[in-house]
């Protein structure tokens, strides 16, 4: 009885068999991945190119409802995005805008930044770009920031750290 006992709880800890690909799109297991409407699709395409600067956030740029949120509006005002170049949207107010960008992107957290309609990442790609320079790329690139100020912006960063 300990031995069956035993080996039952071993049993458990085993890694997990590989499932087949076939099981994977089996019509019982369809409503494991959450498919968007097209028209929600076209809805967010028209929301990530209505502006230079588009970022899917919990909250708002003056009063973020997470530490992401808050670091990636940070990150973009260090990089003197303006106001007019930058559009937000609170997931926080809208459940179904919150899971339909995670759809749209393919990519399951928030924040989440795009630049003239391609999306670039999240939280952490943000602050790695940041870190790198490749956001002053991007943003200059884009023509969000001049070249002037993105070269004003880094000078700045450099100074304070």
């Amino acid at each position: 009885m300990f031995r069956s006992a035993l080996r039952t709880s071993f049993t458990a800890l085993r890694a997990p068999t590989r499932v087949s690909a076939v099981a994977l799109t089996s019509p019982s297991l369809a409503f494991a991945r959450r498919y968007i409407t097209q028209e929600a699709r076209n809805k967010l395409q028209q929301a990530v190119s209505s502006t230079p600067v588009v970022l899917f956030m919990k909250g708002t740029p003056e009063a973020p409802q997470c530490g992401f949120s808050r670091a990636a509006v940070q990150v973009l005002d260090i990089h003197g995005v303006p106001p007019e170049k930058m559009k937000t949207f609170d997931v926080l107010e809208d459940s179904e805008l919150r899971q339909n960008i995670k759809e749209f992107s393919d990519w399951p957290t928030i924040p989440q930044l795009y630049v003239n309609g391609e999306f670039v990442g999240g939280c952490d790609i943000l602050i790695n770009m940041h870190q790198s320079g490749e956001l002053d790329d991007l943003l200059v690139k884009a023509g969000v920031v001049s070249p002037e100020e993105a070269q004003e912006n880094t000078s700045q960063n450099q100074s304070q750290n």
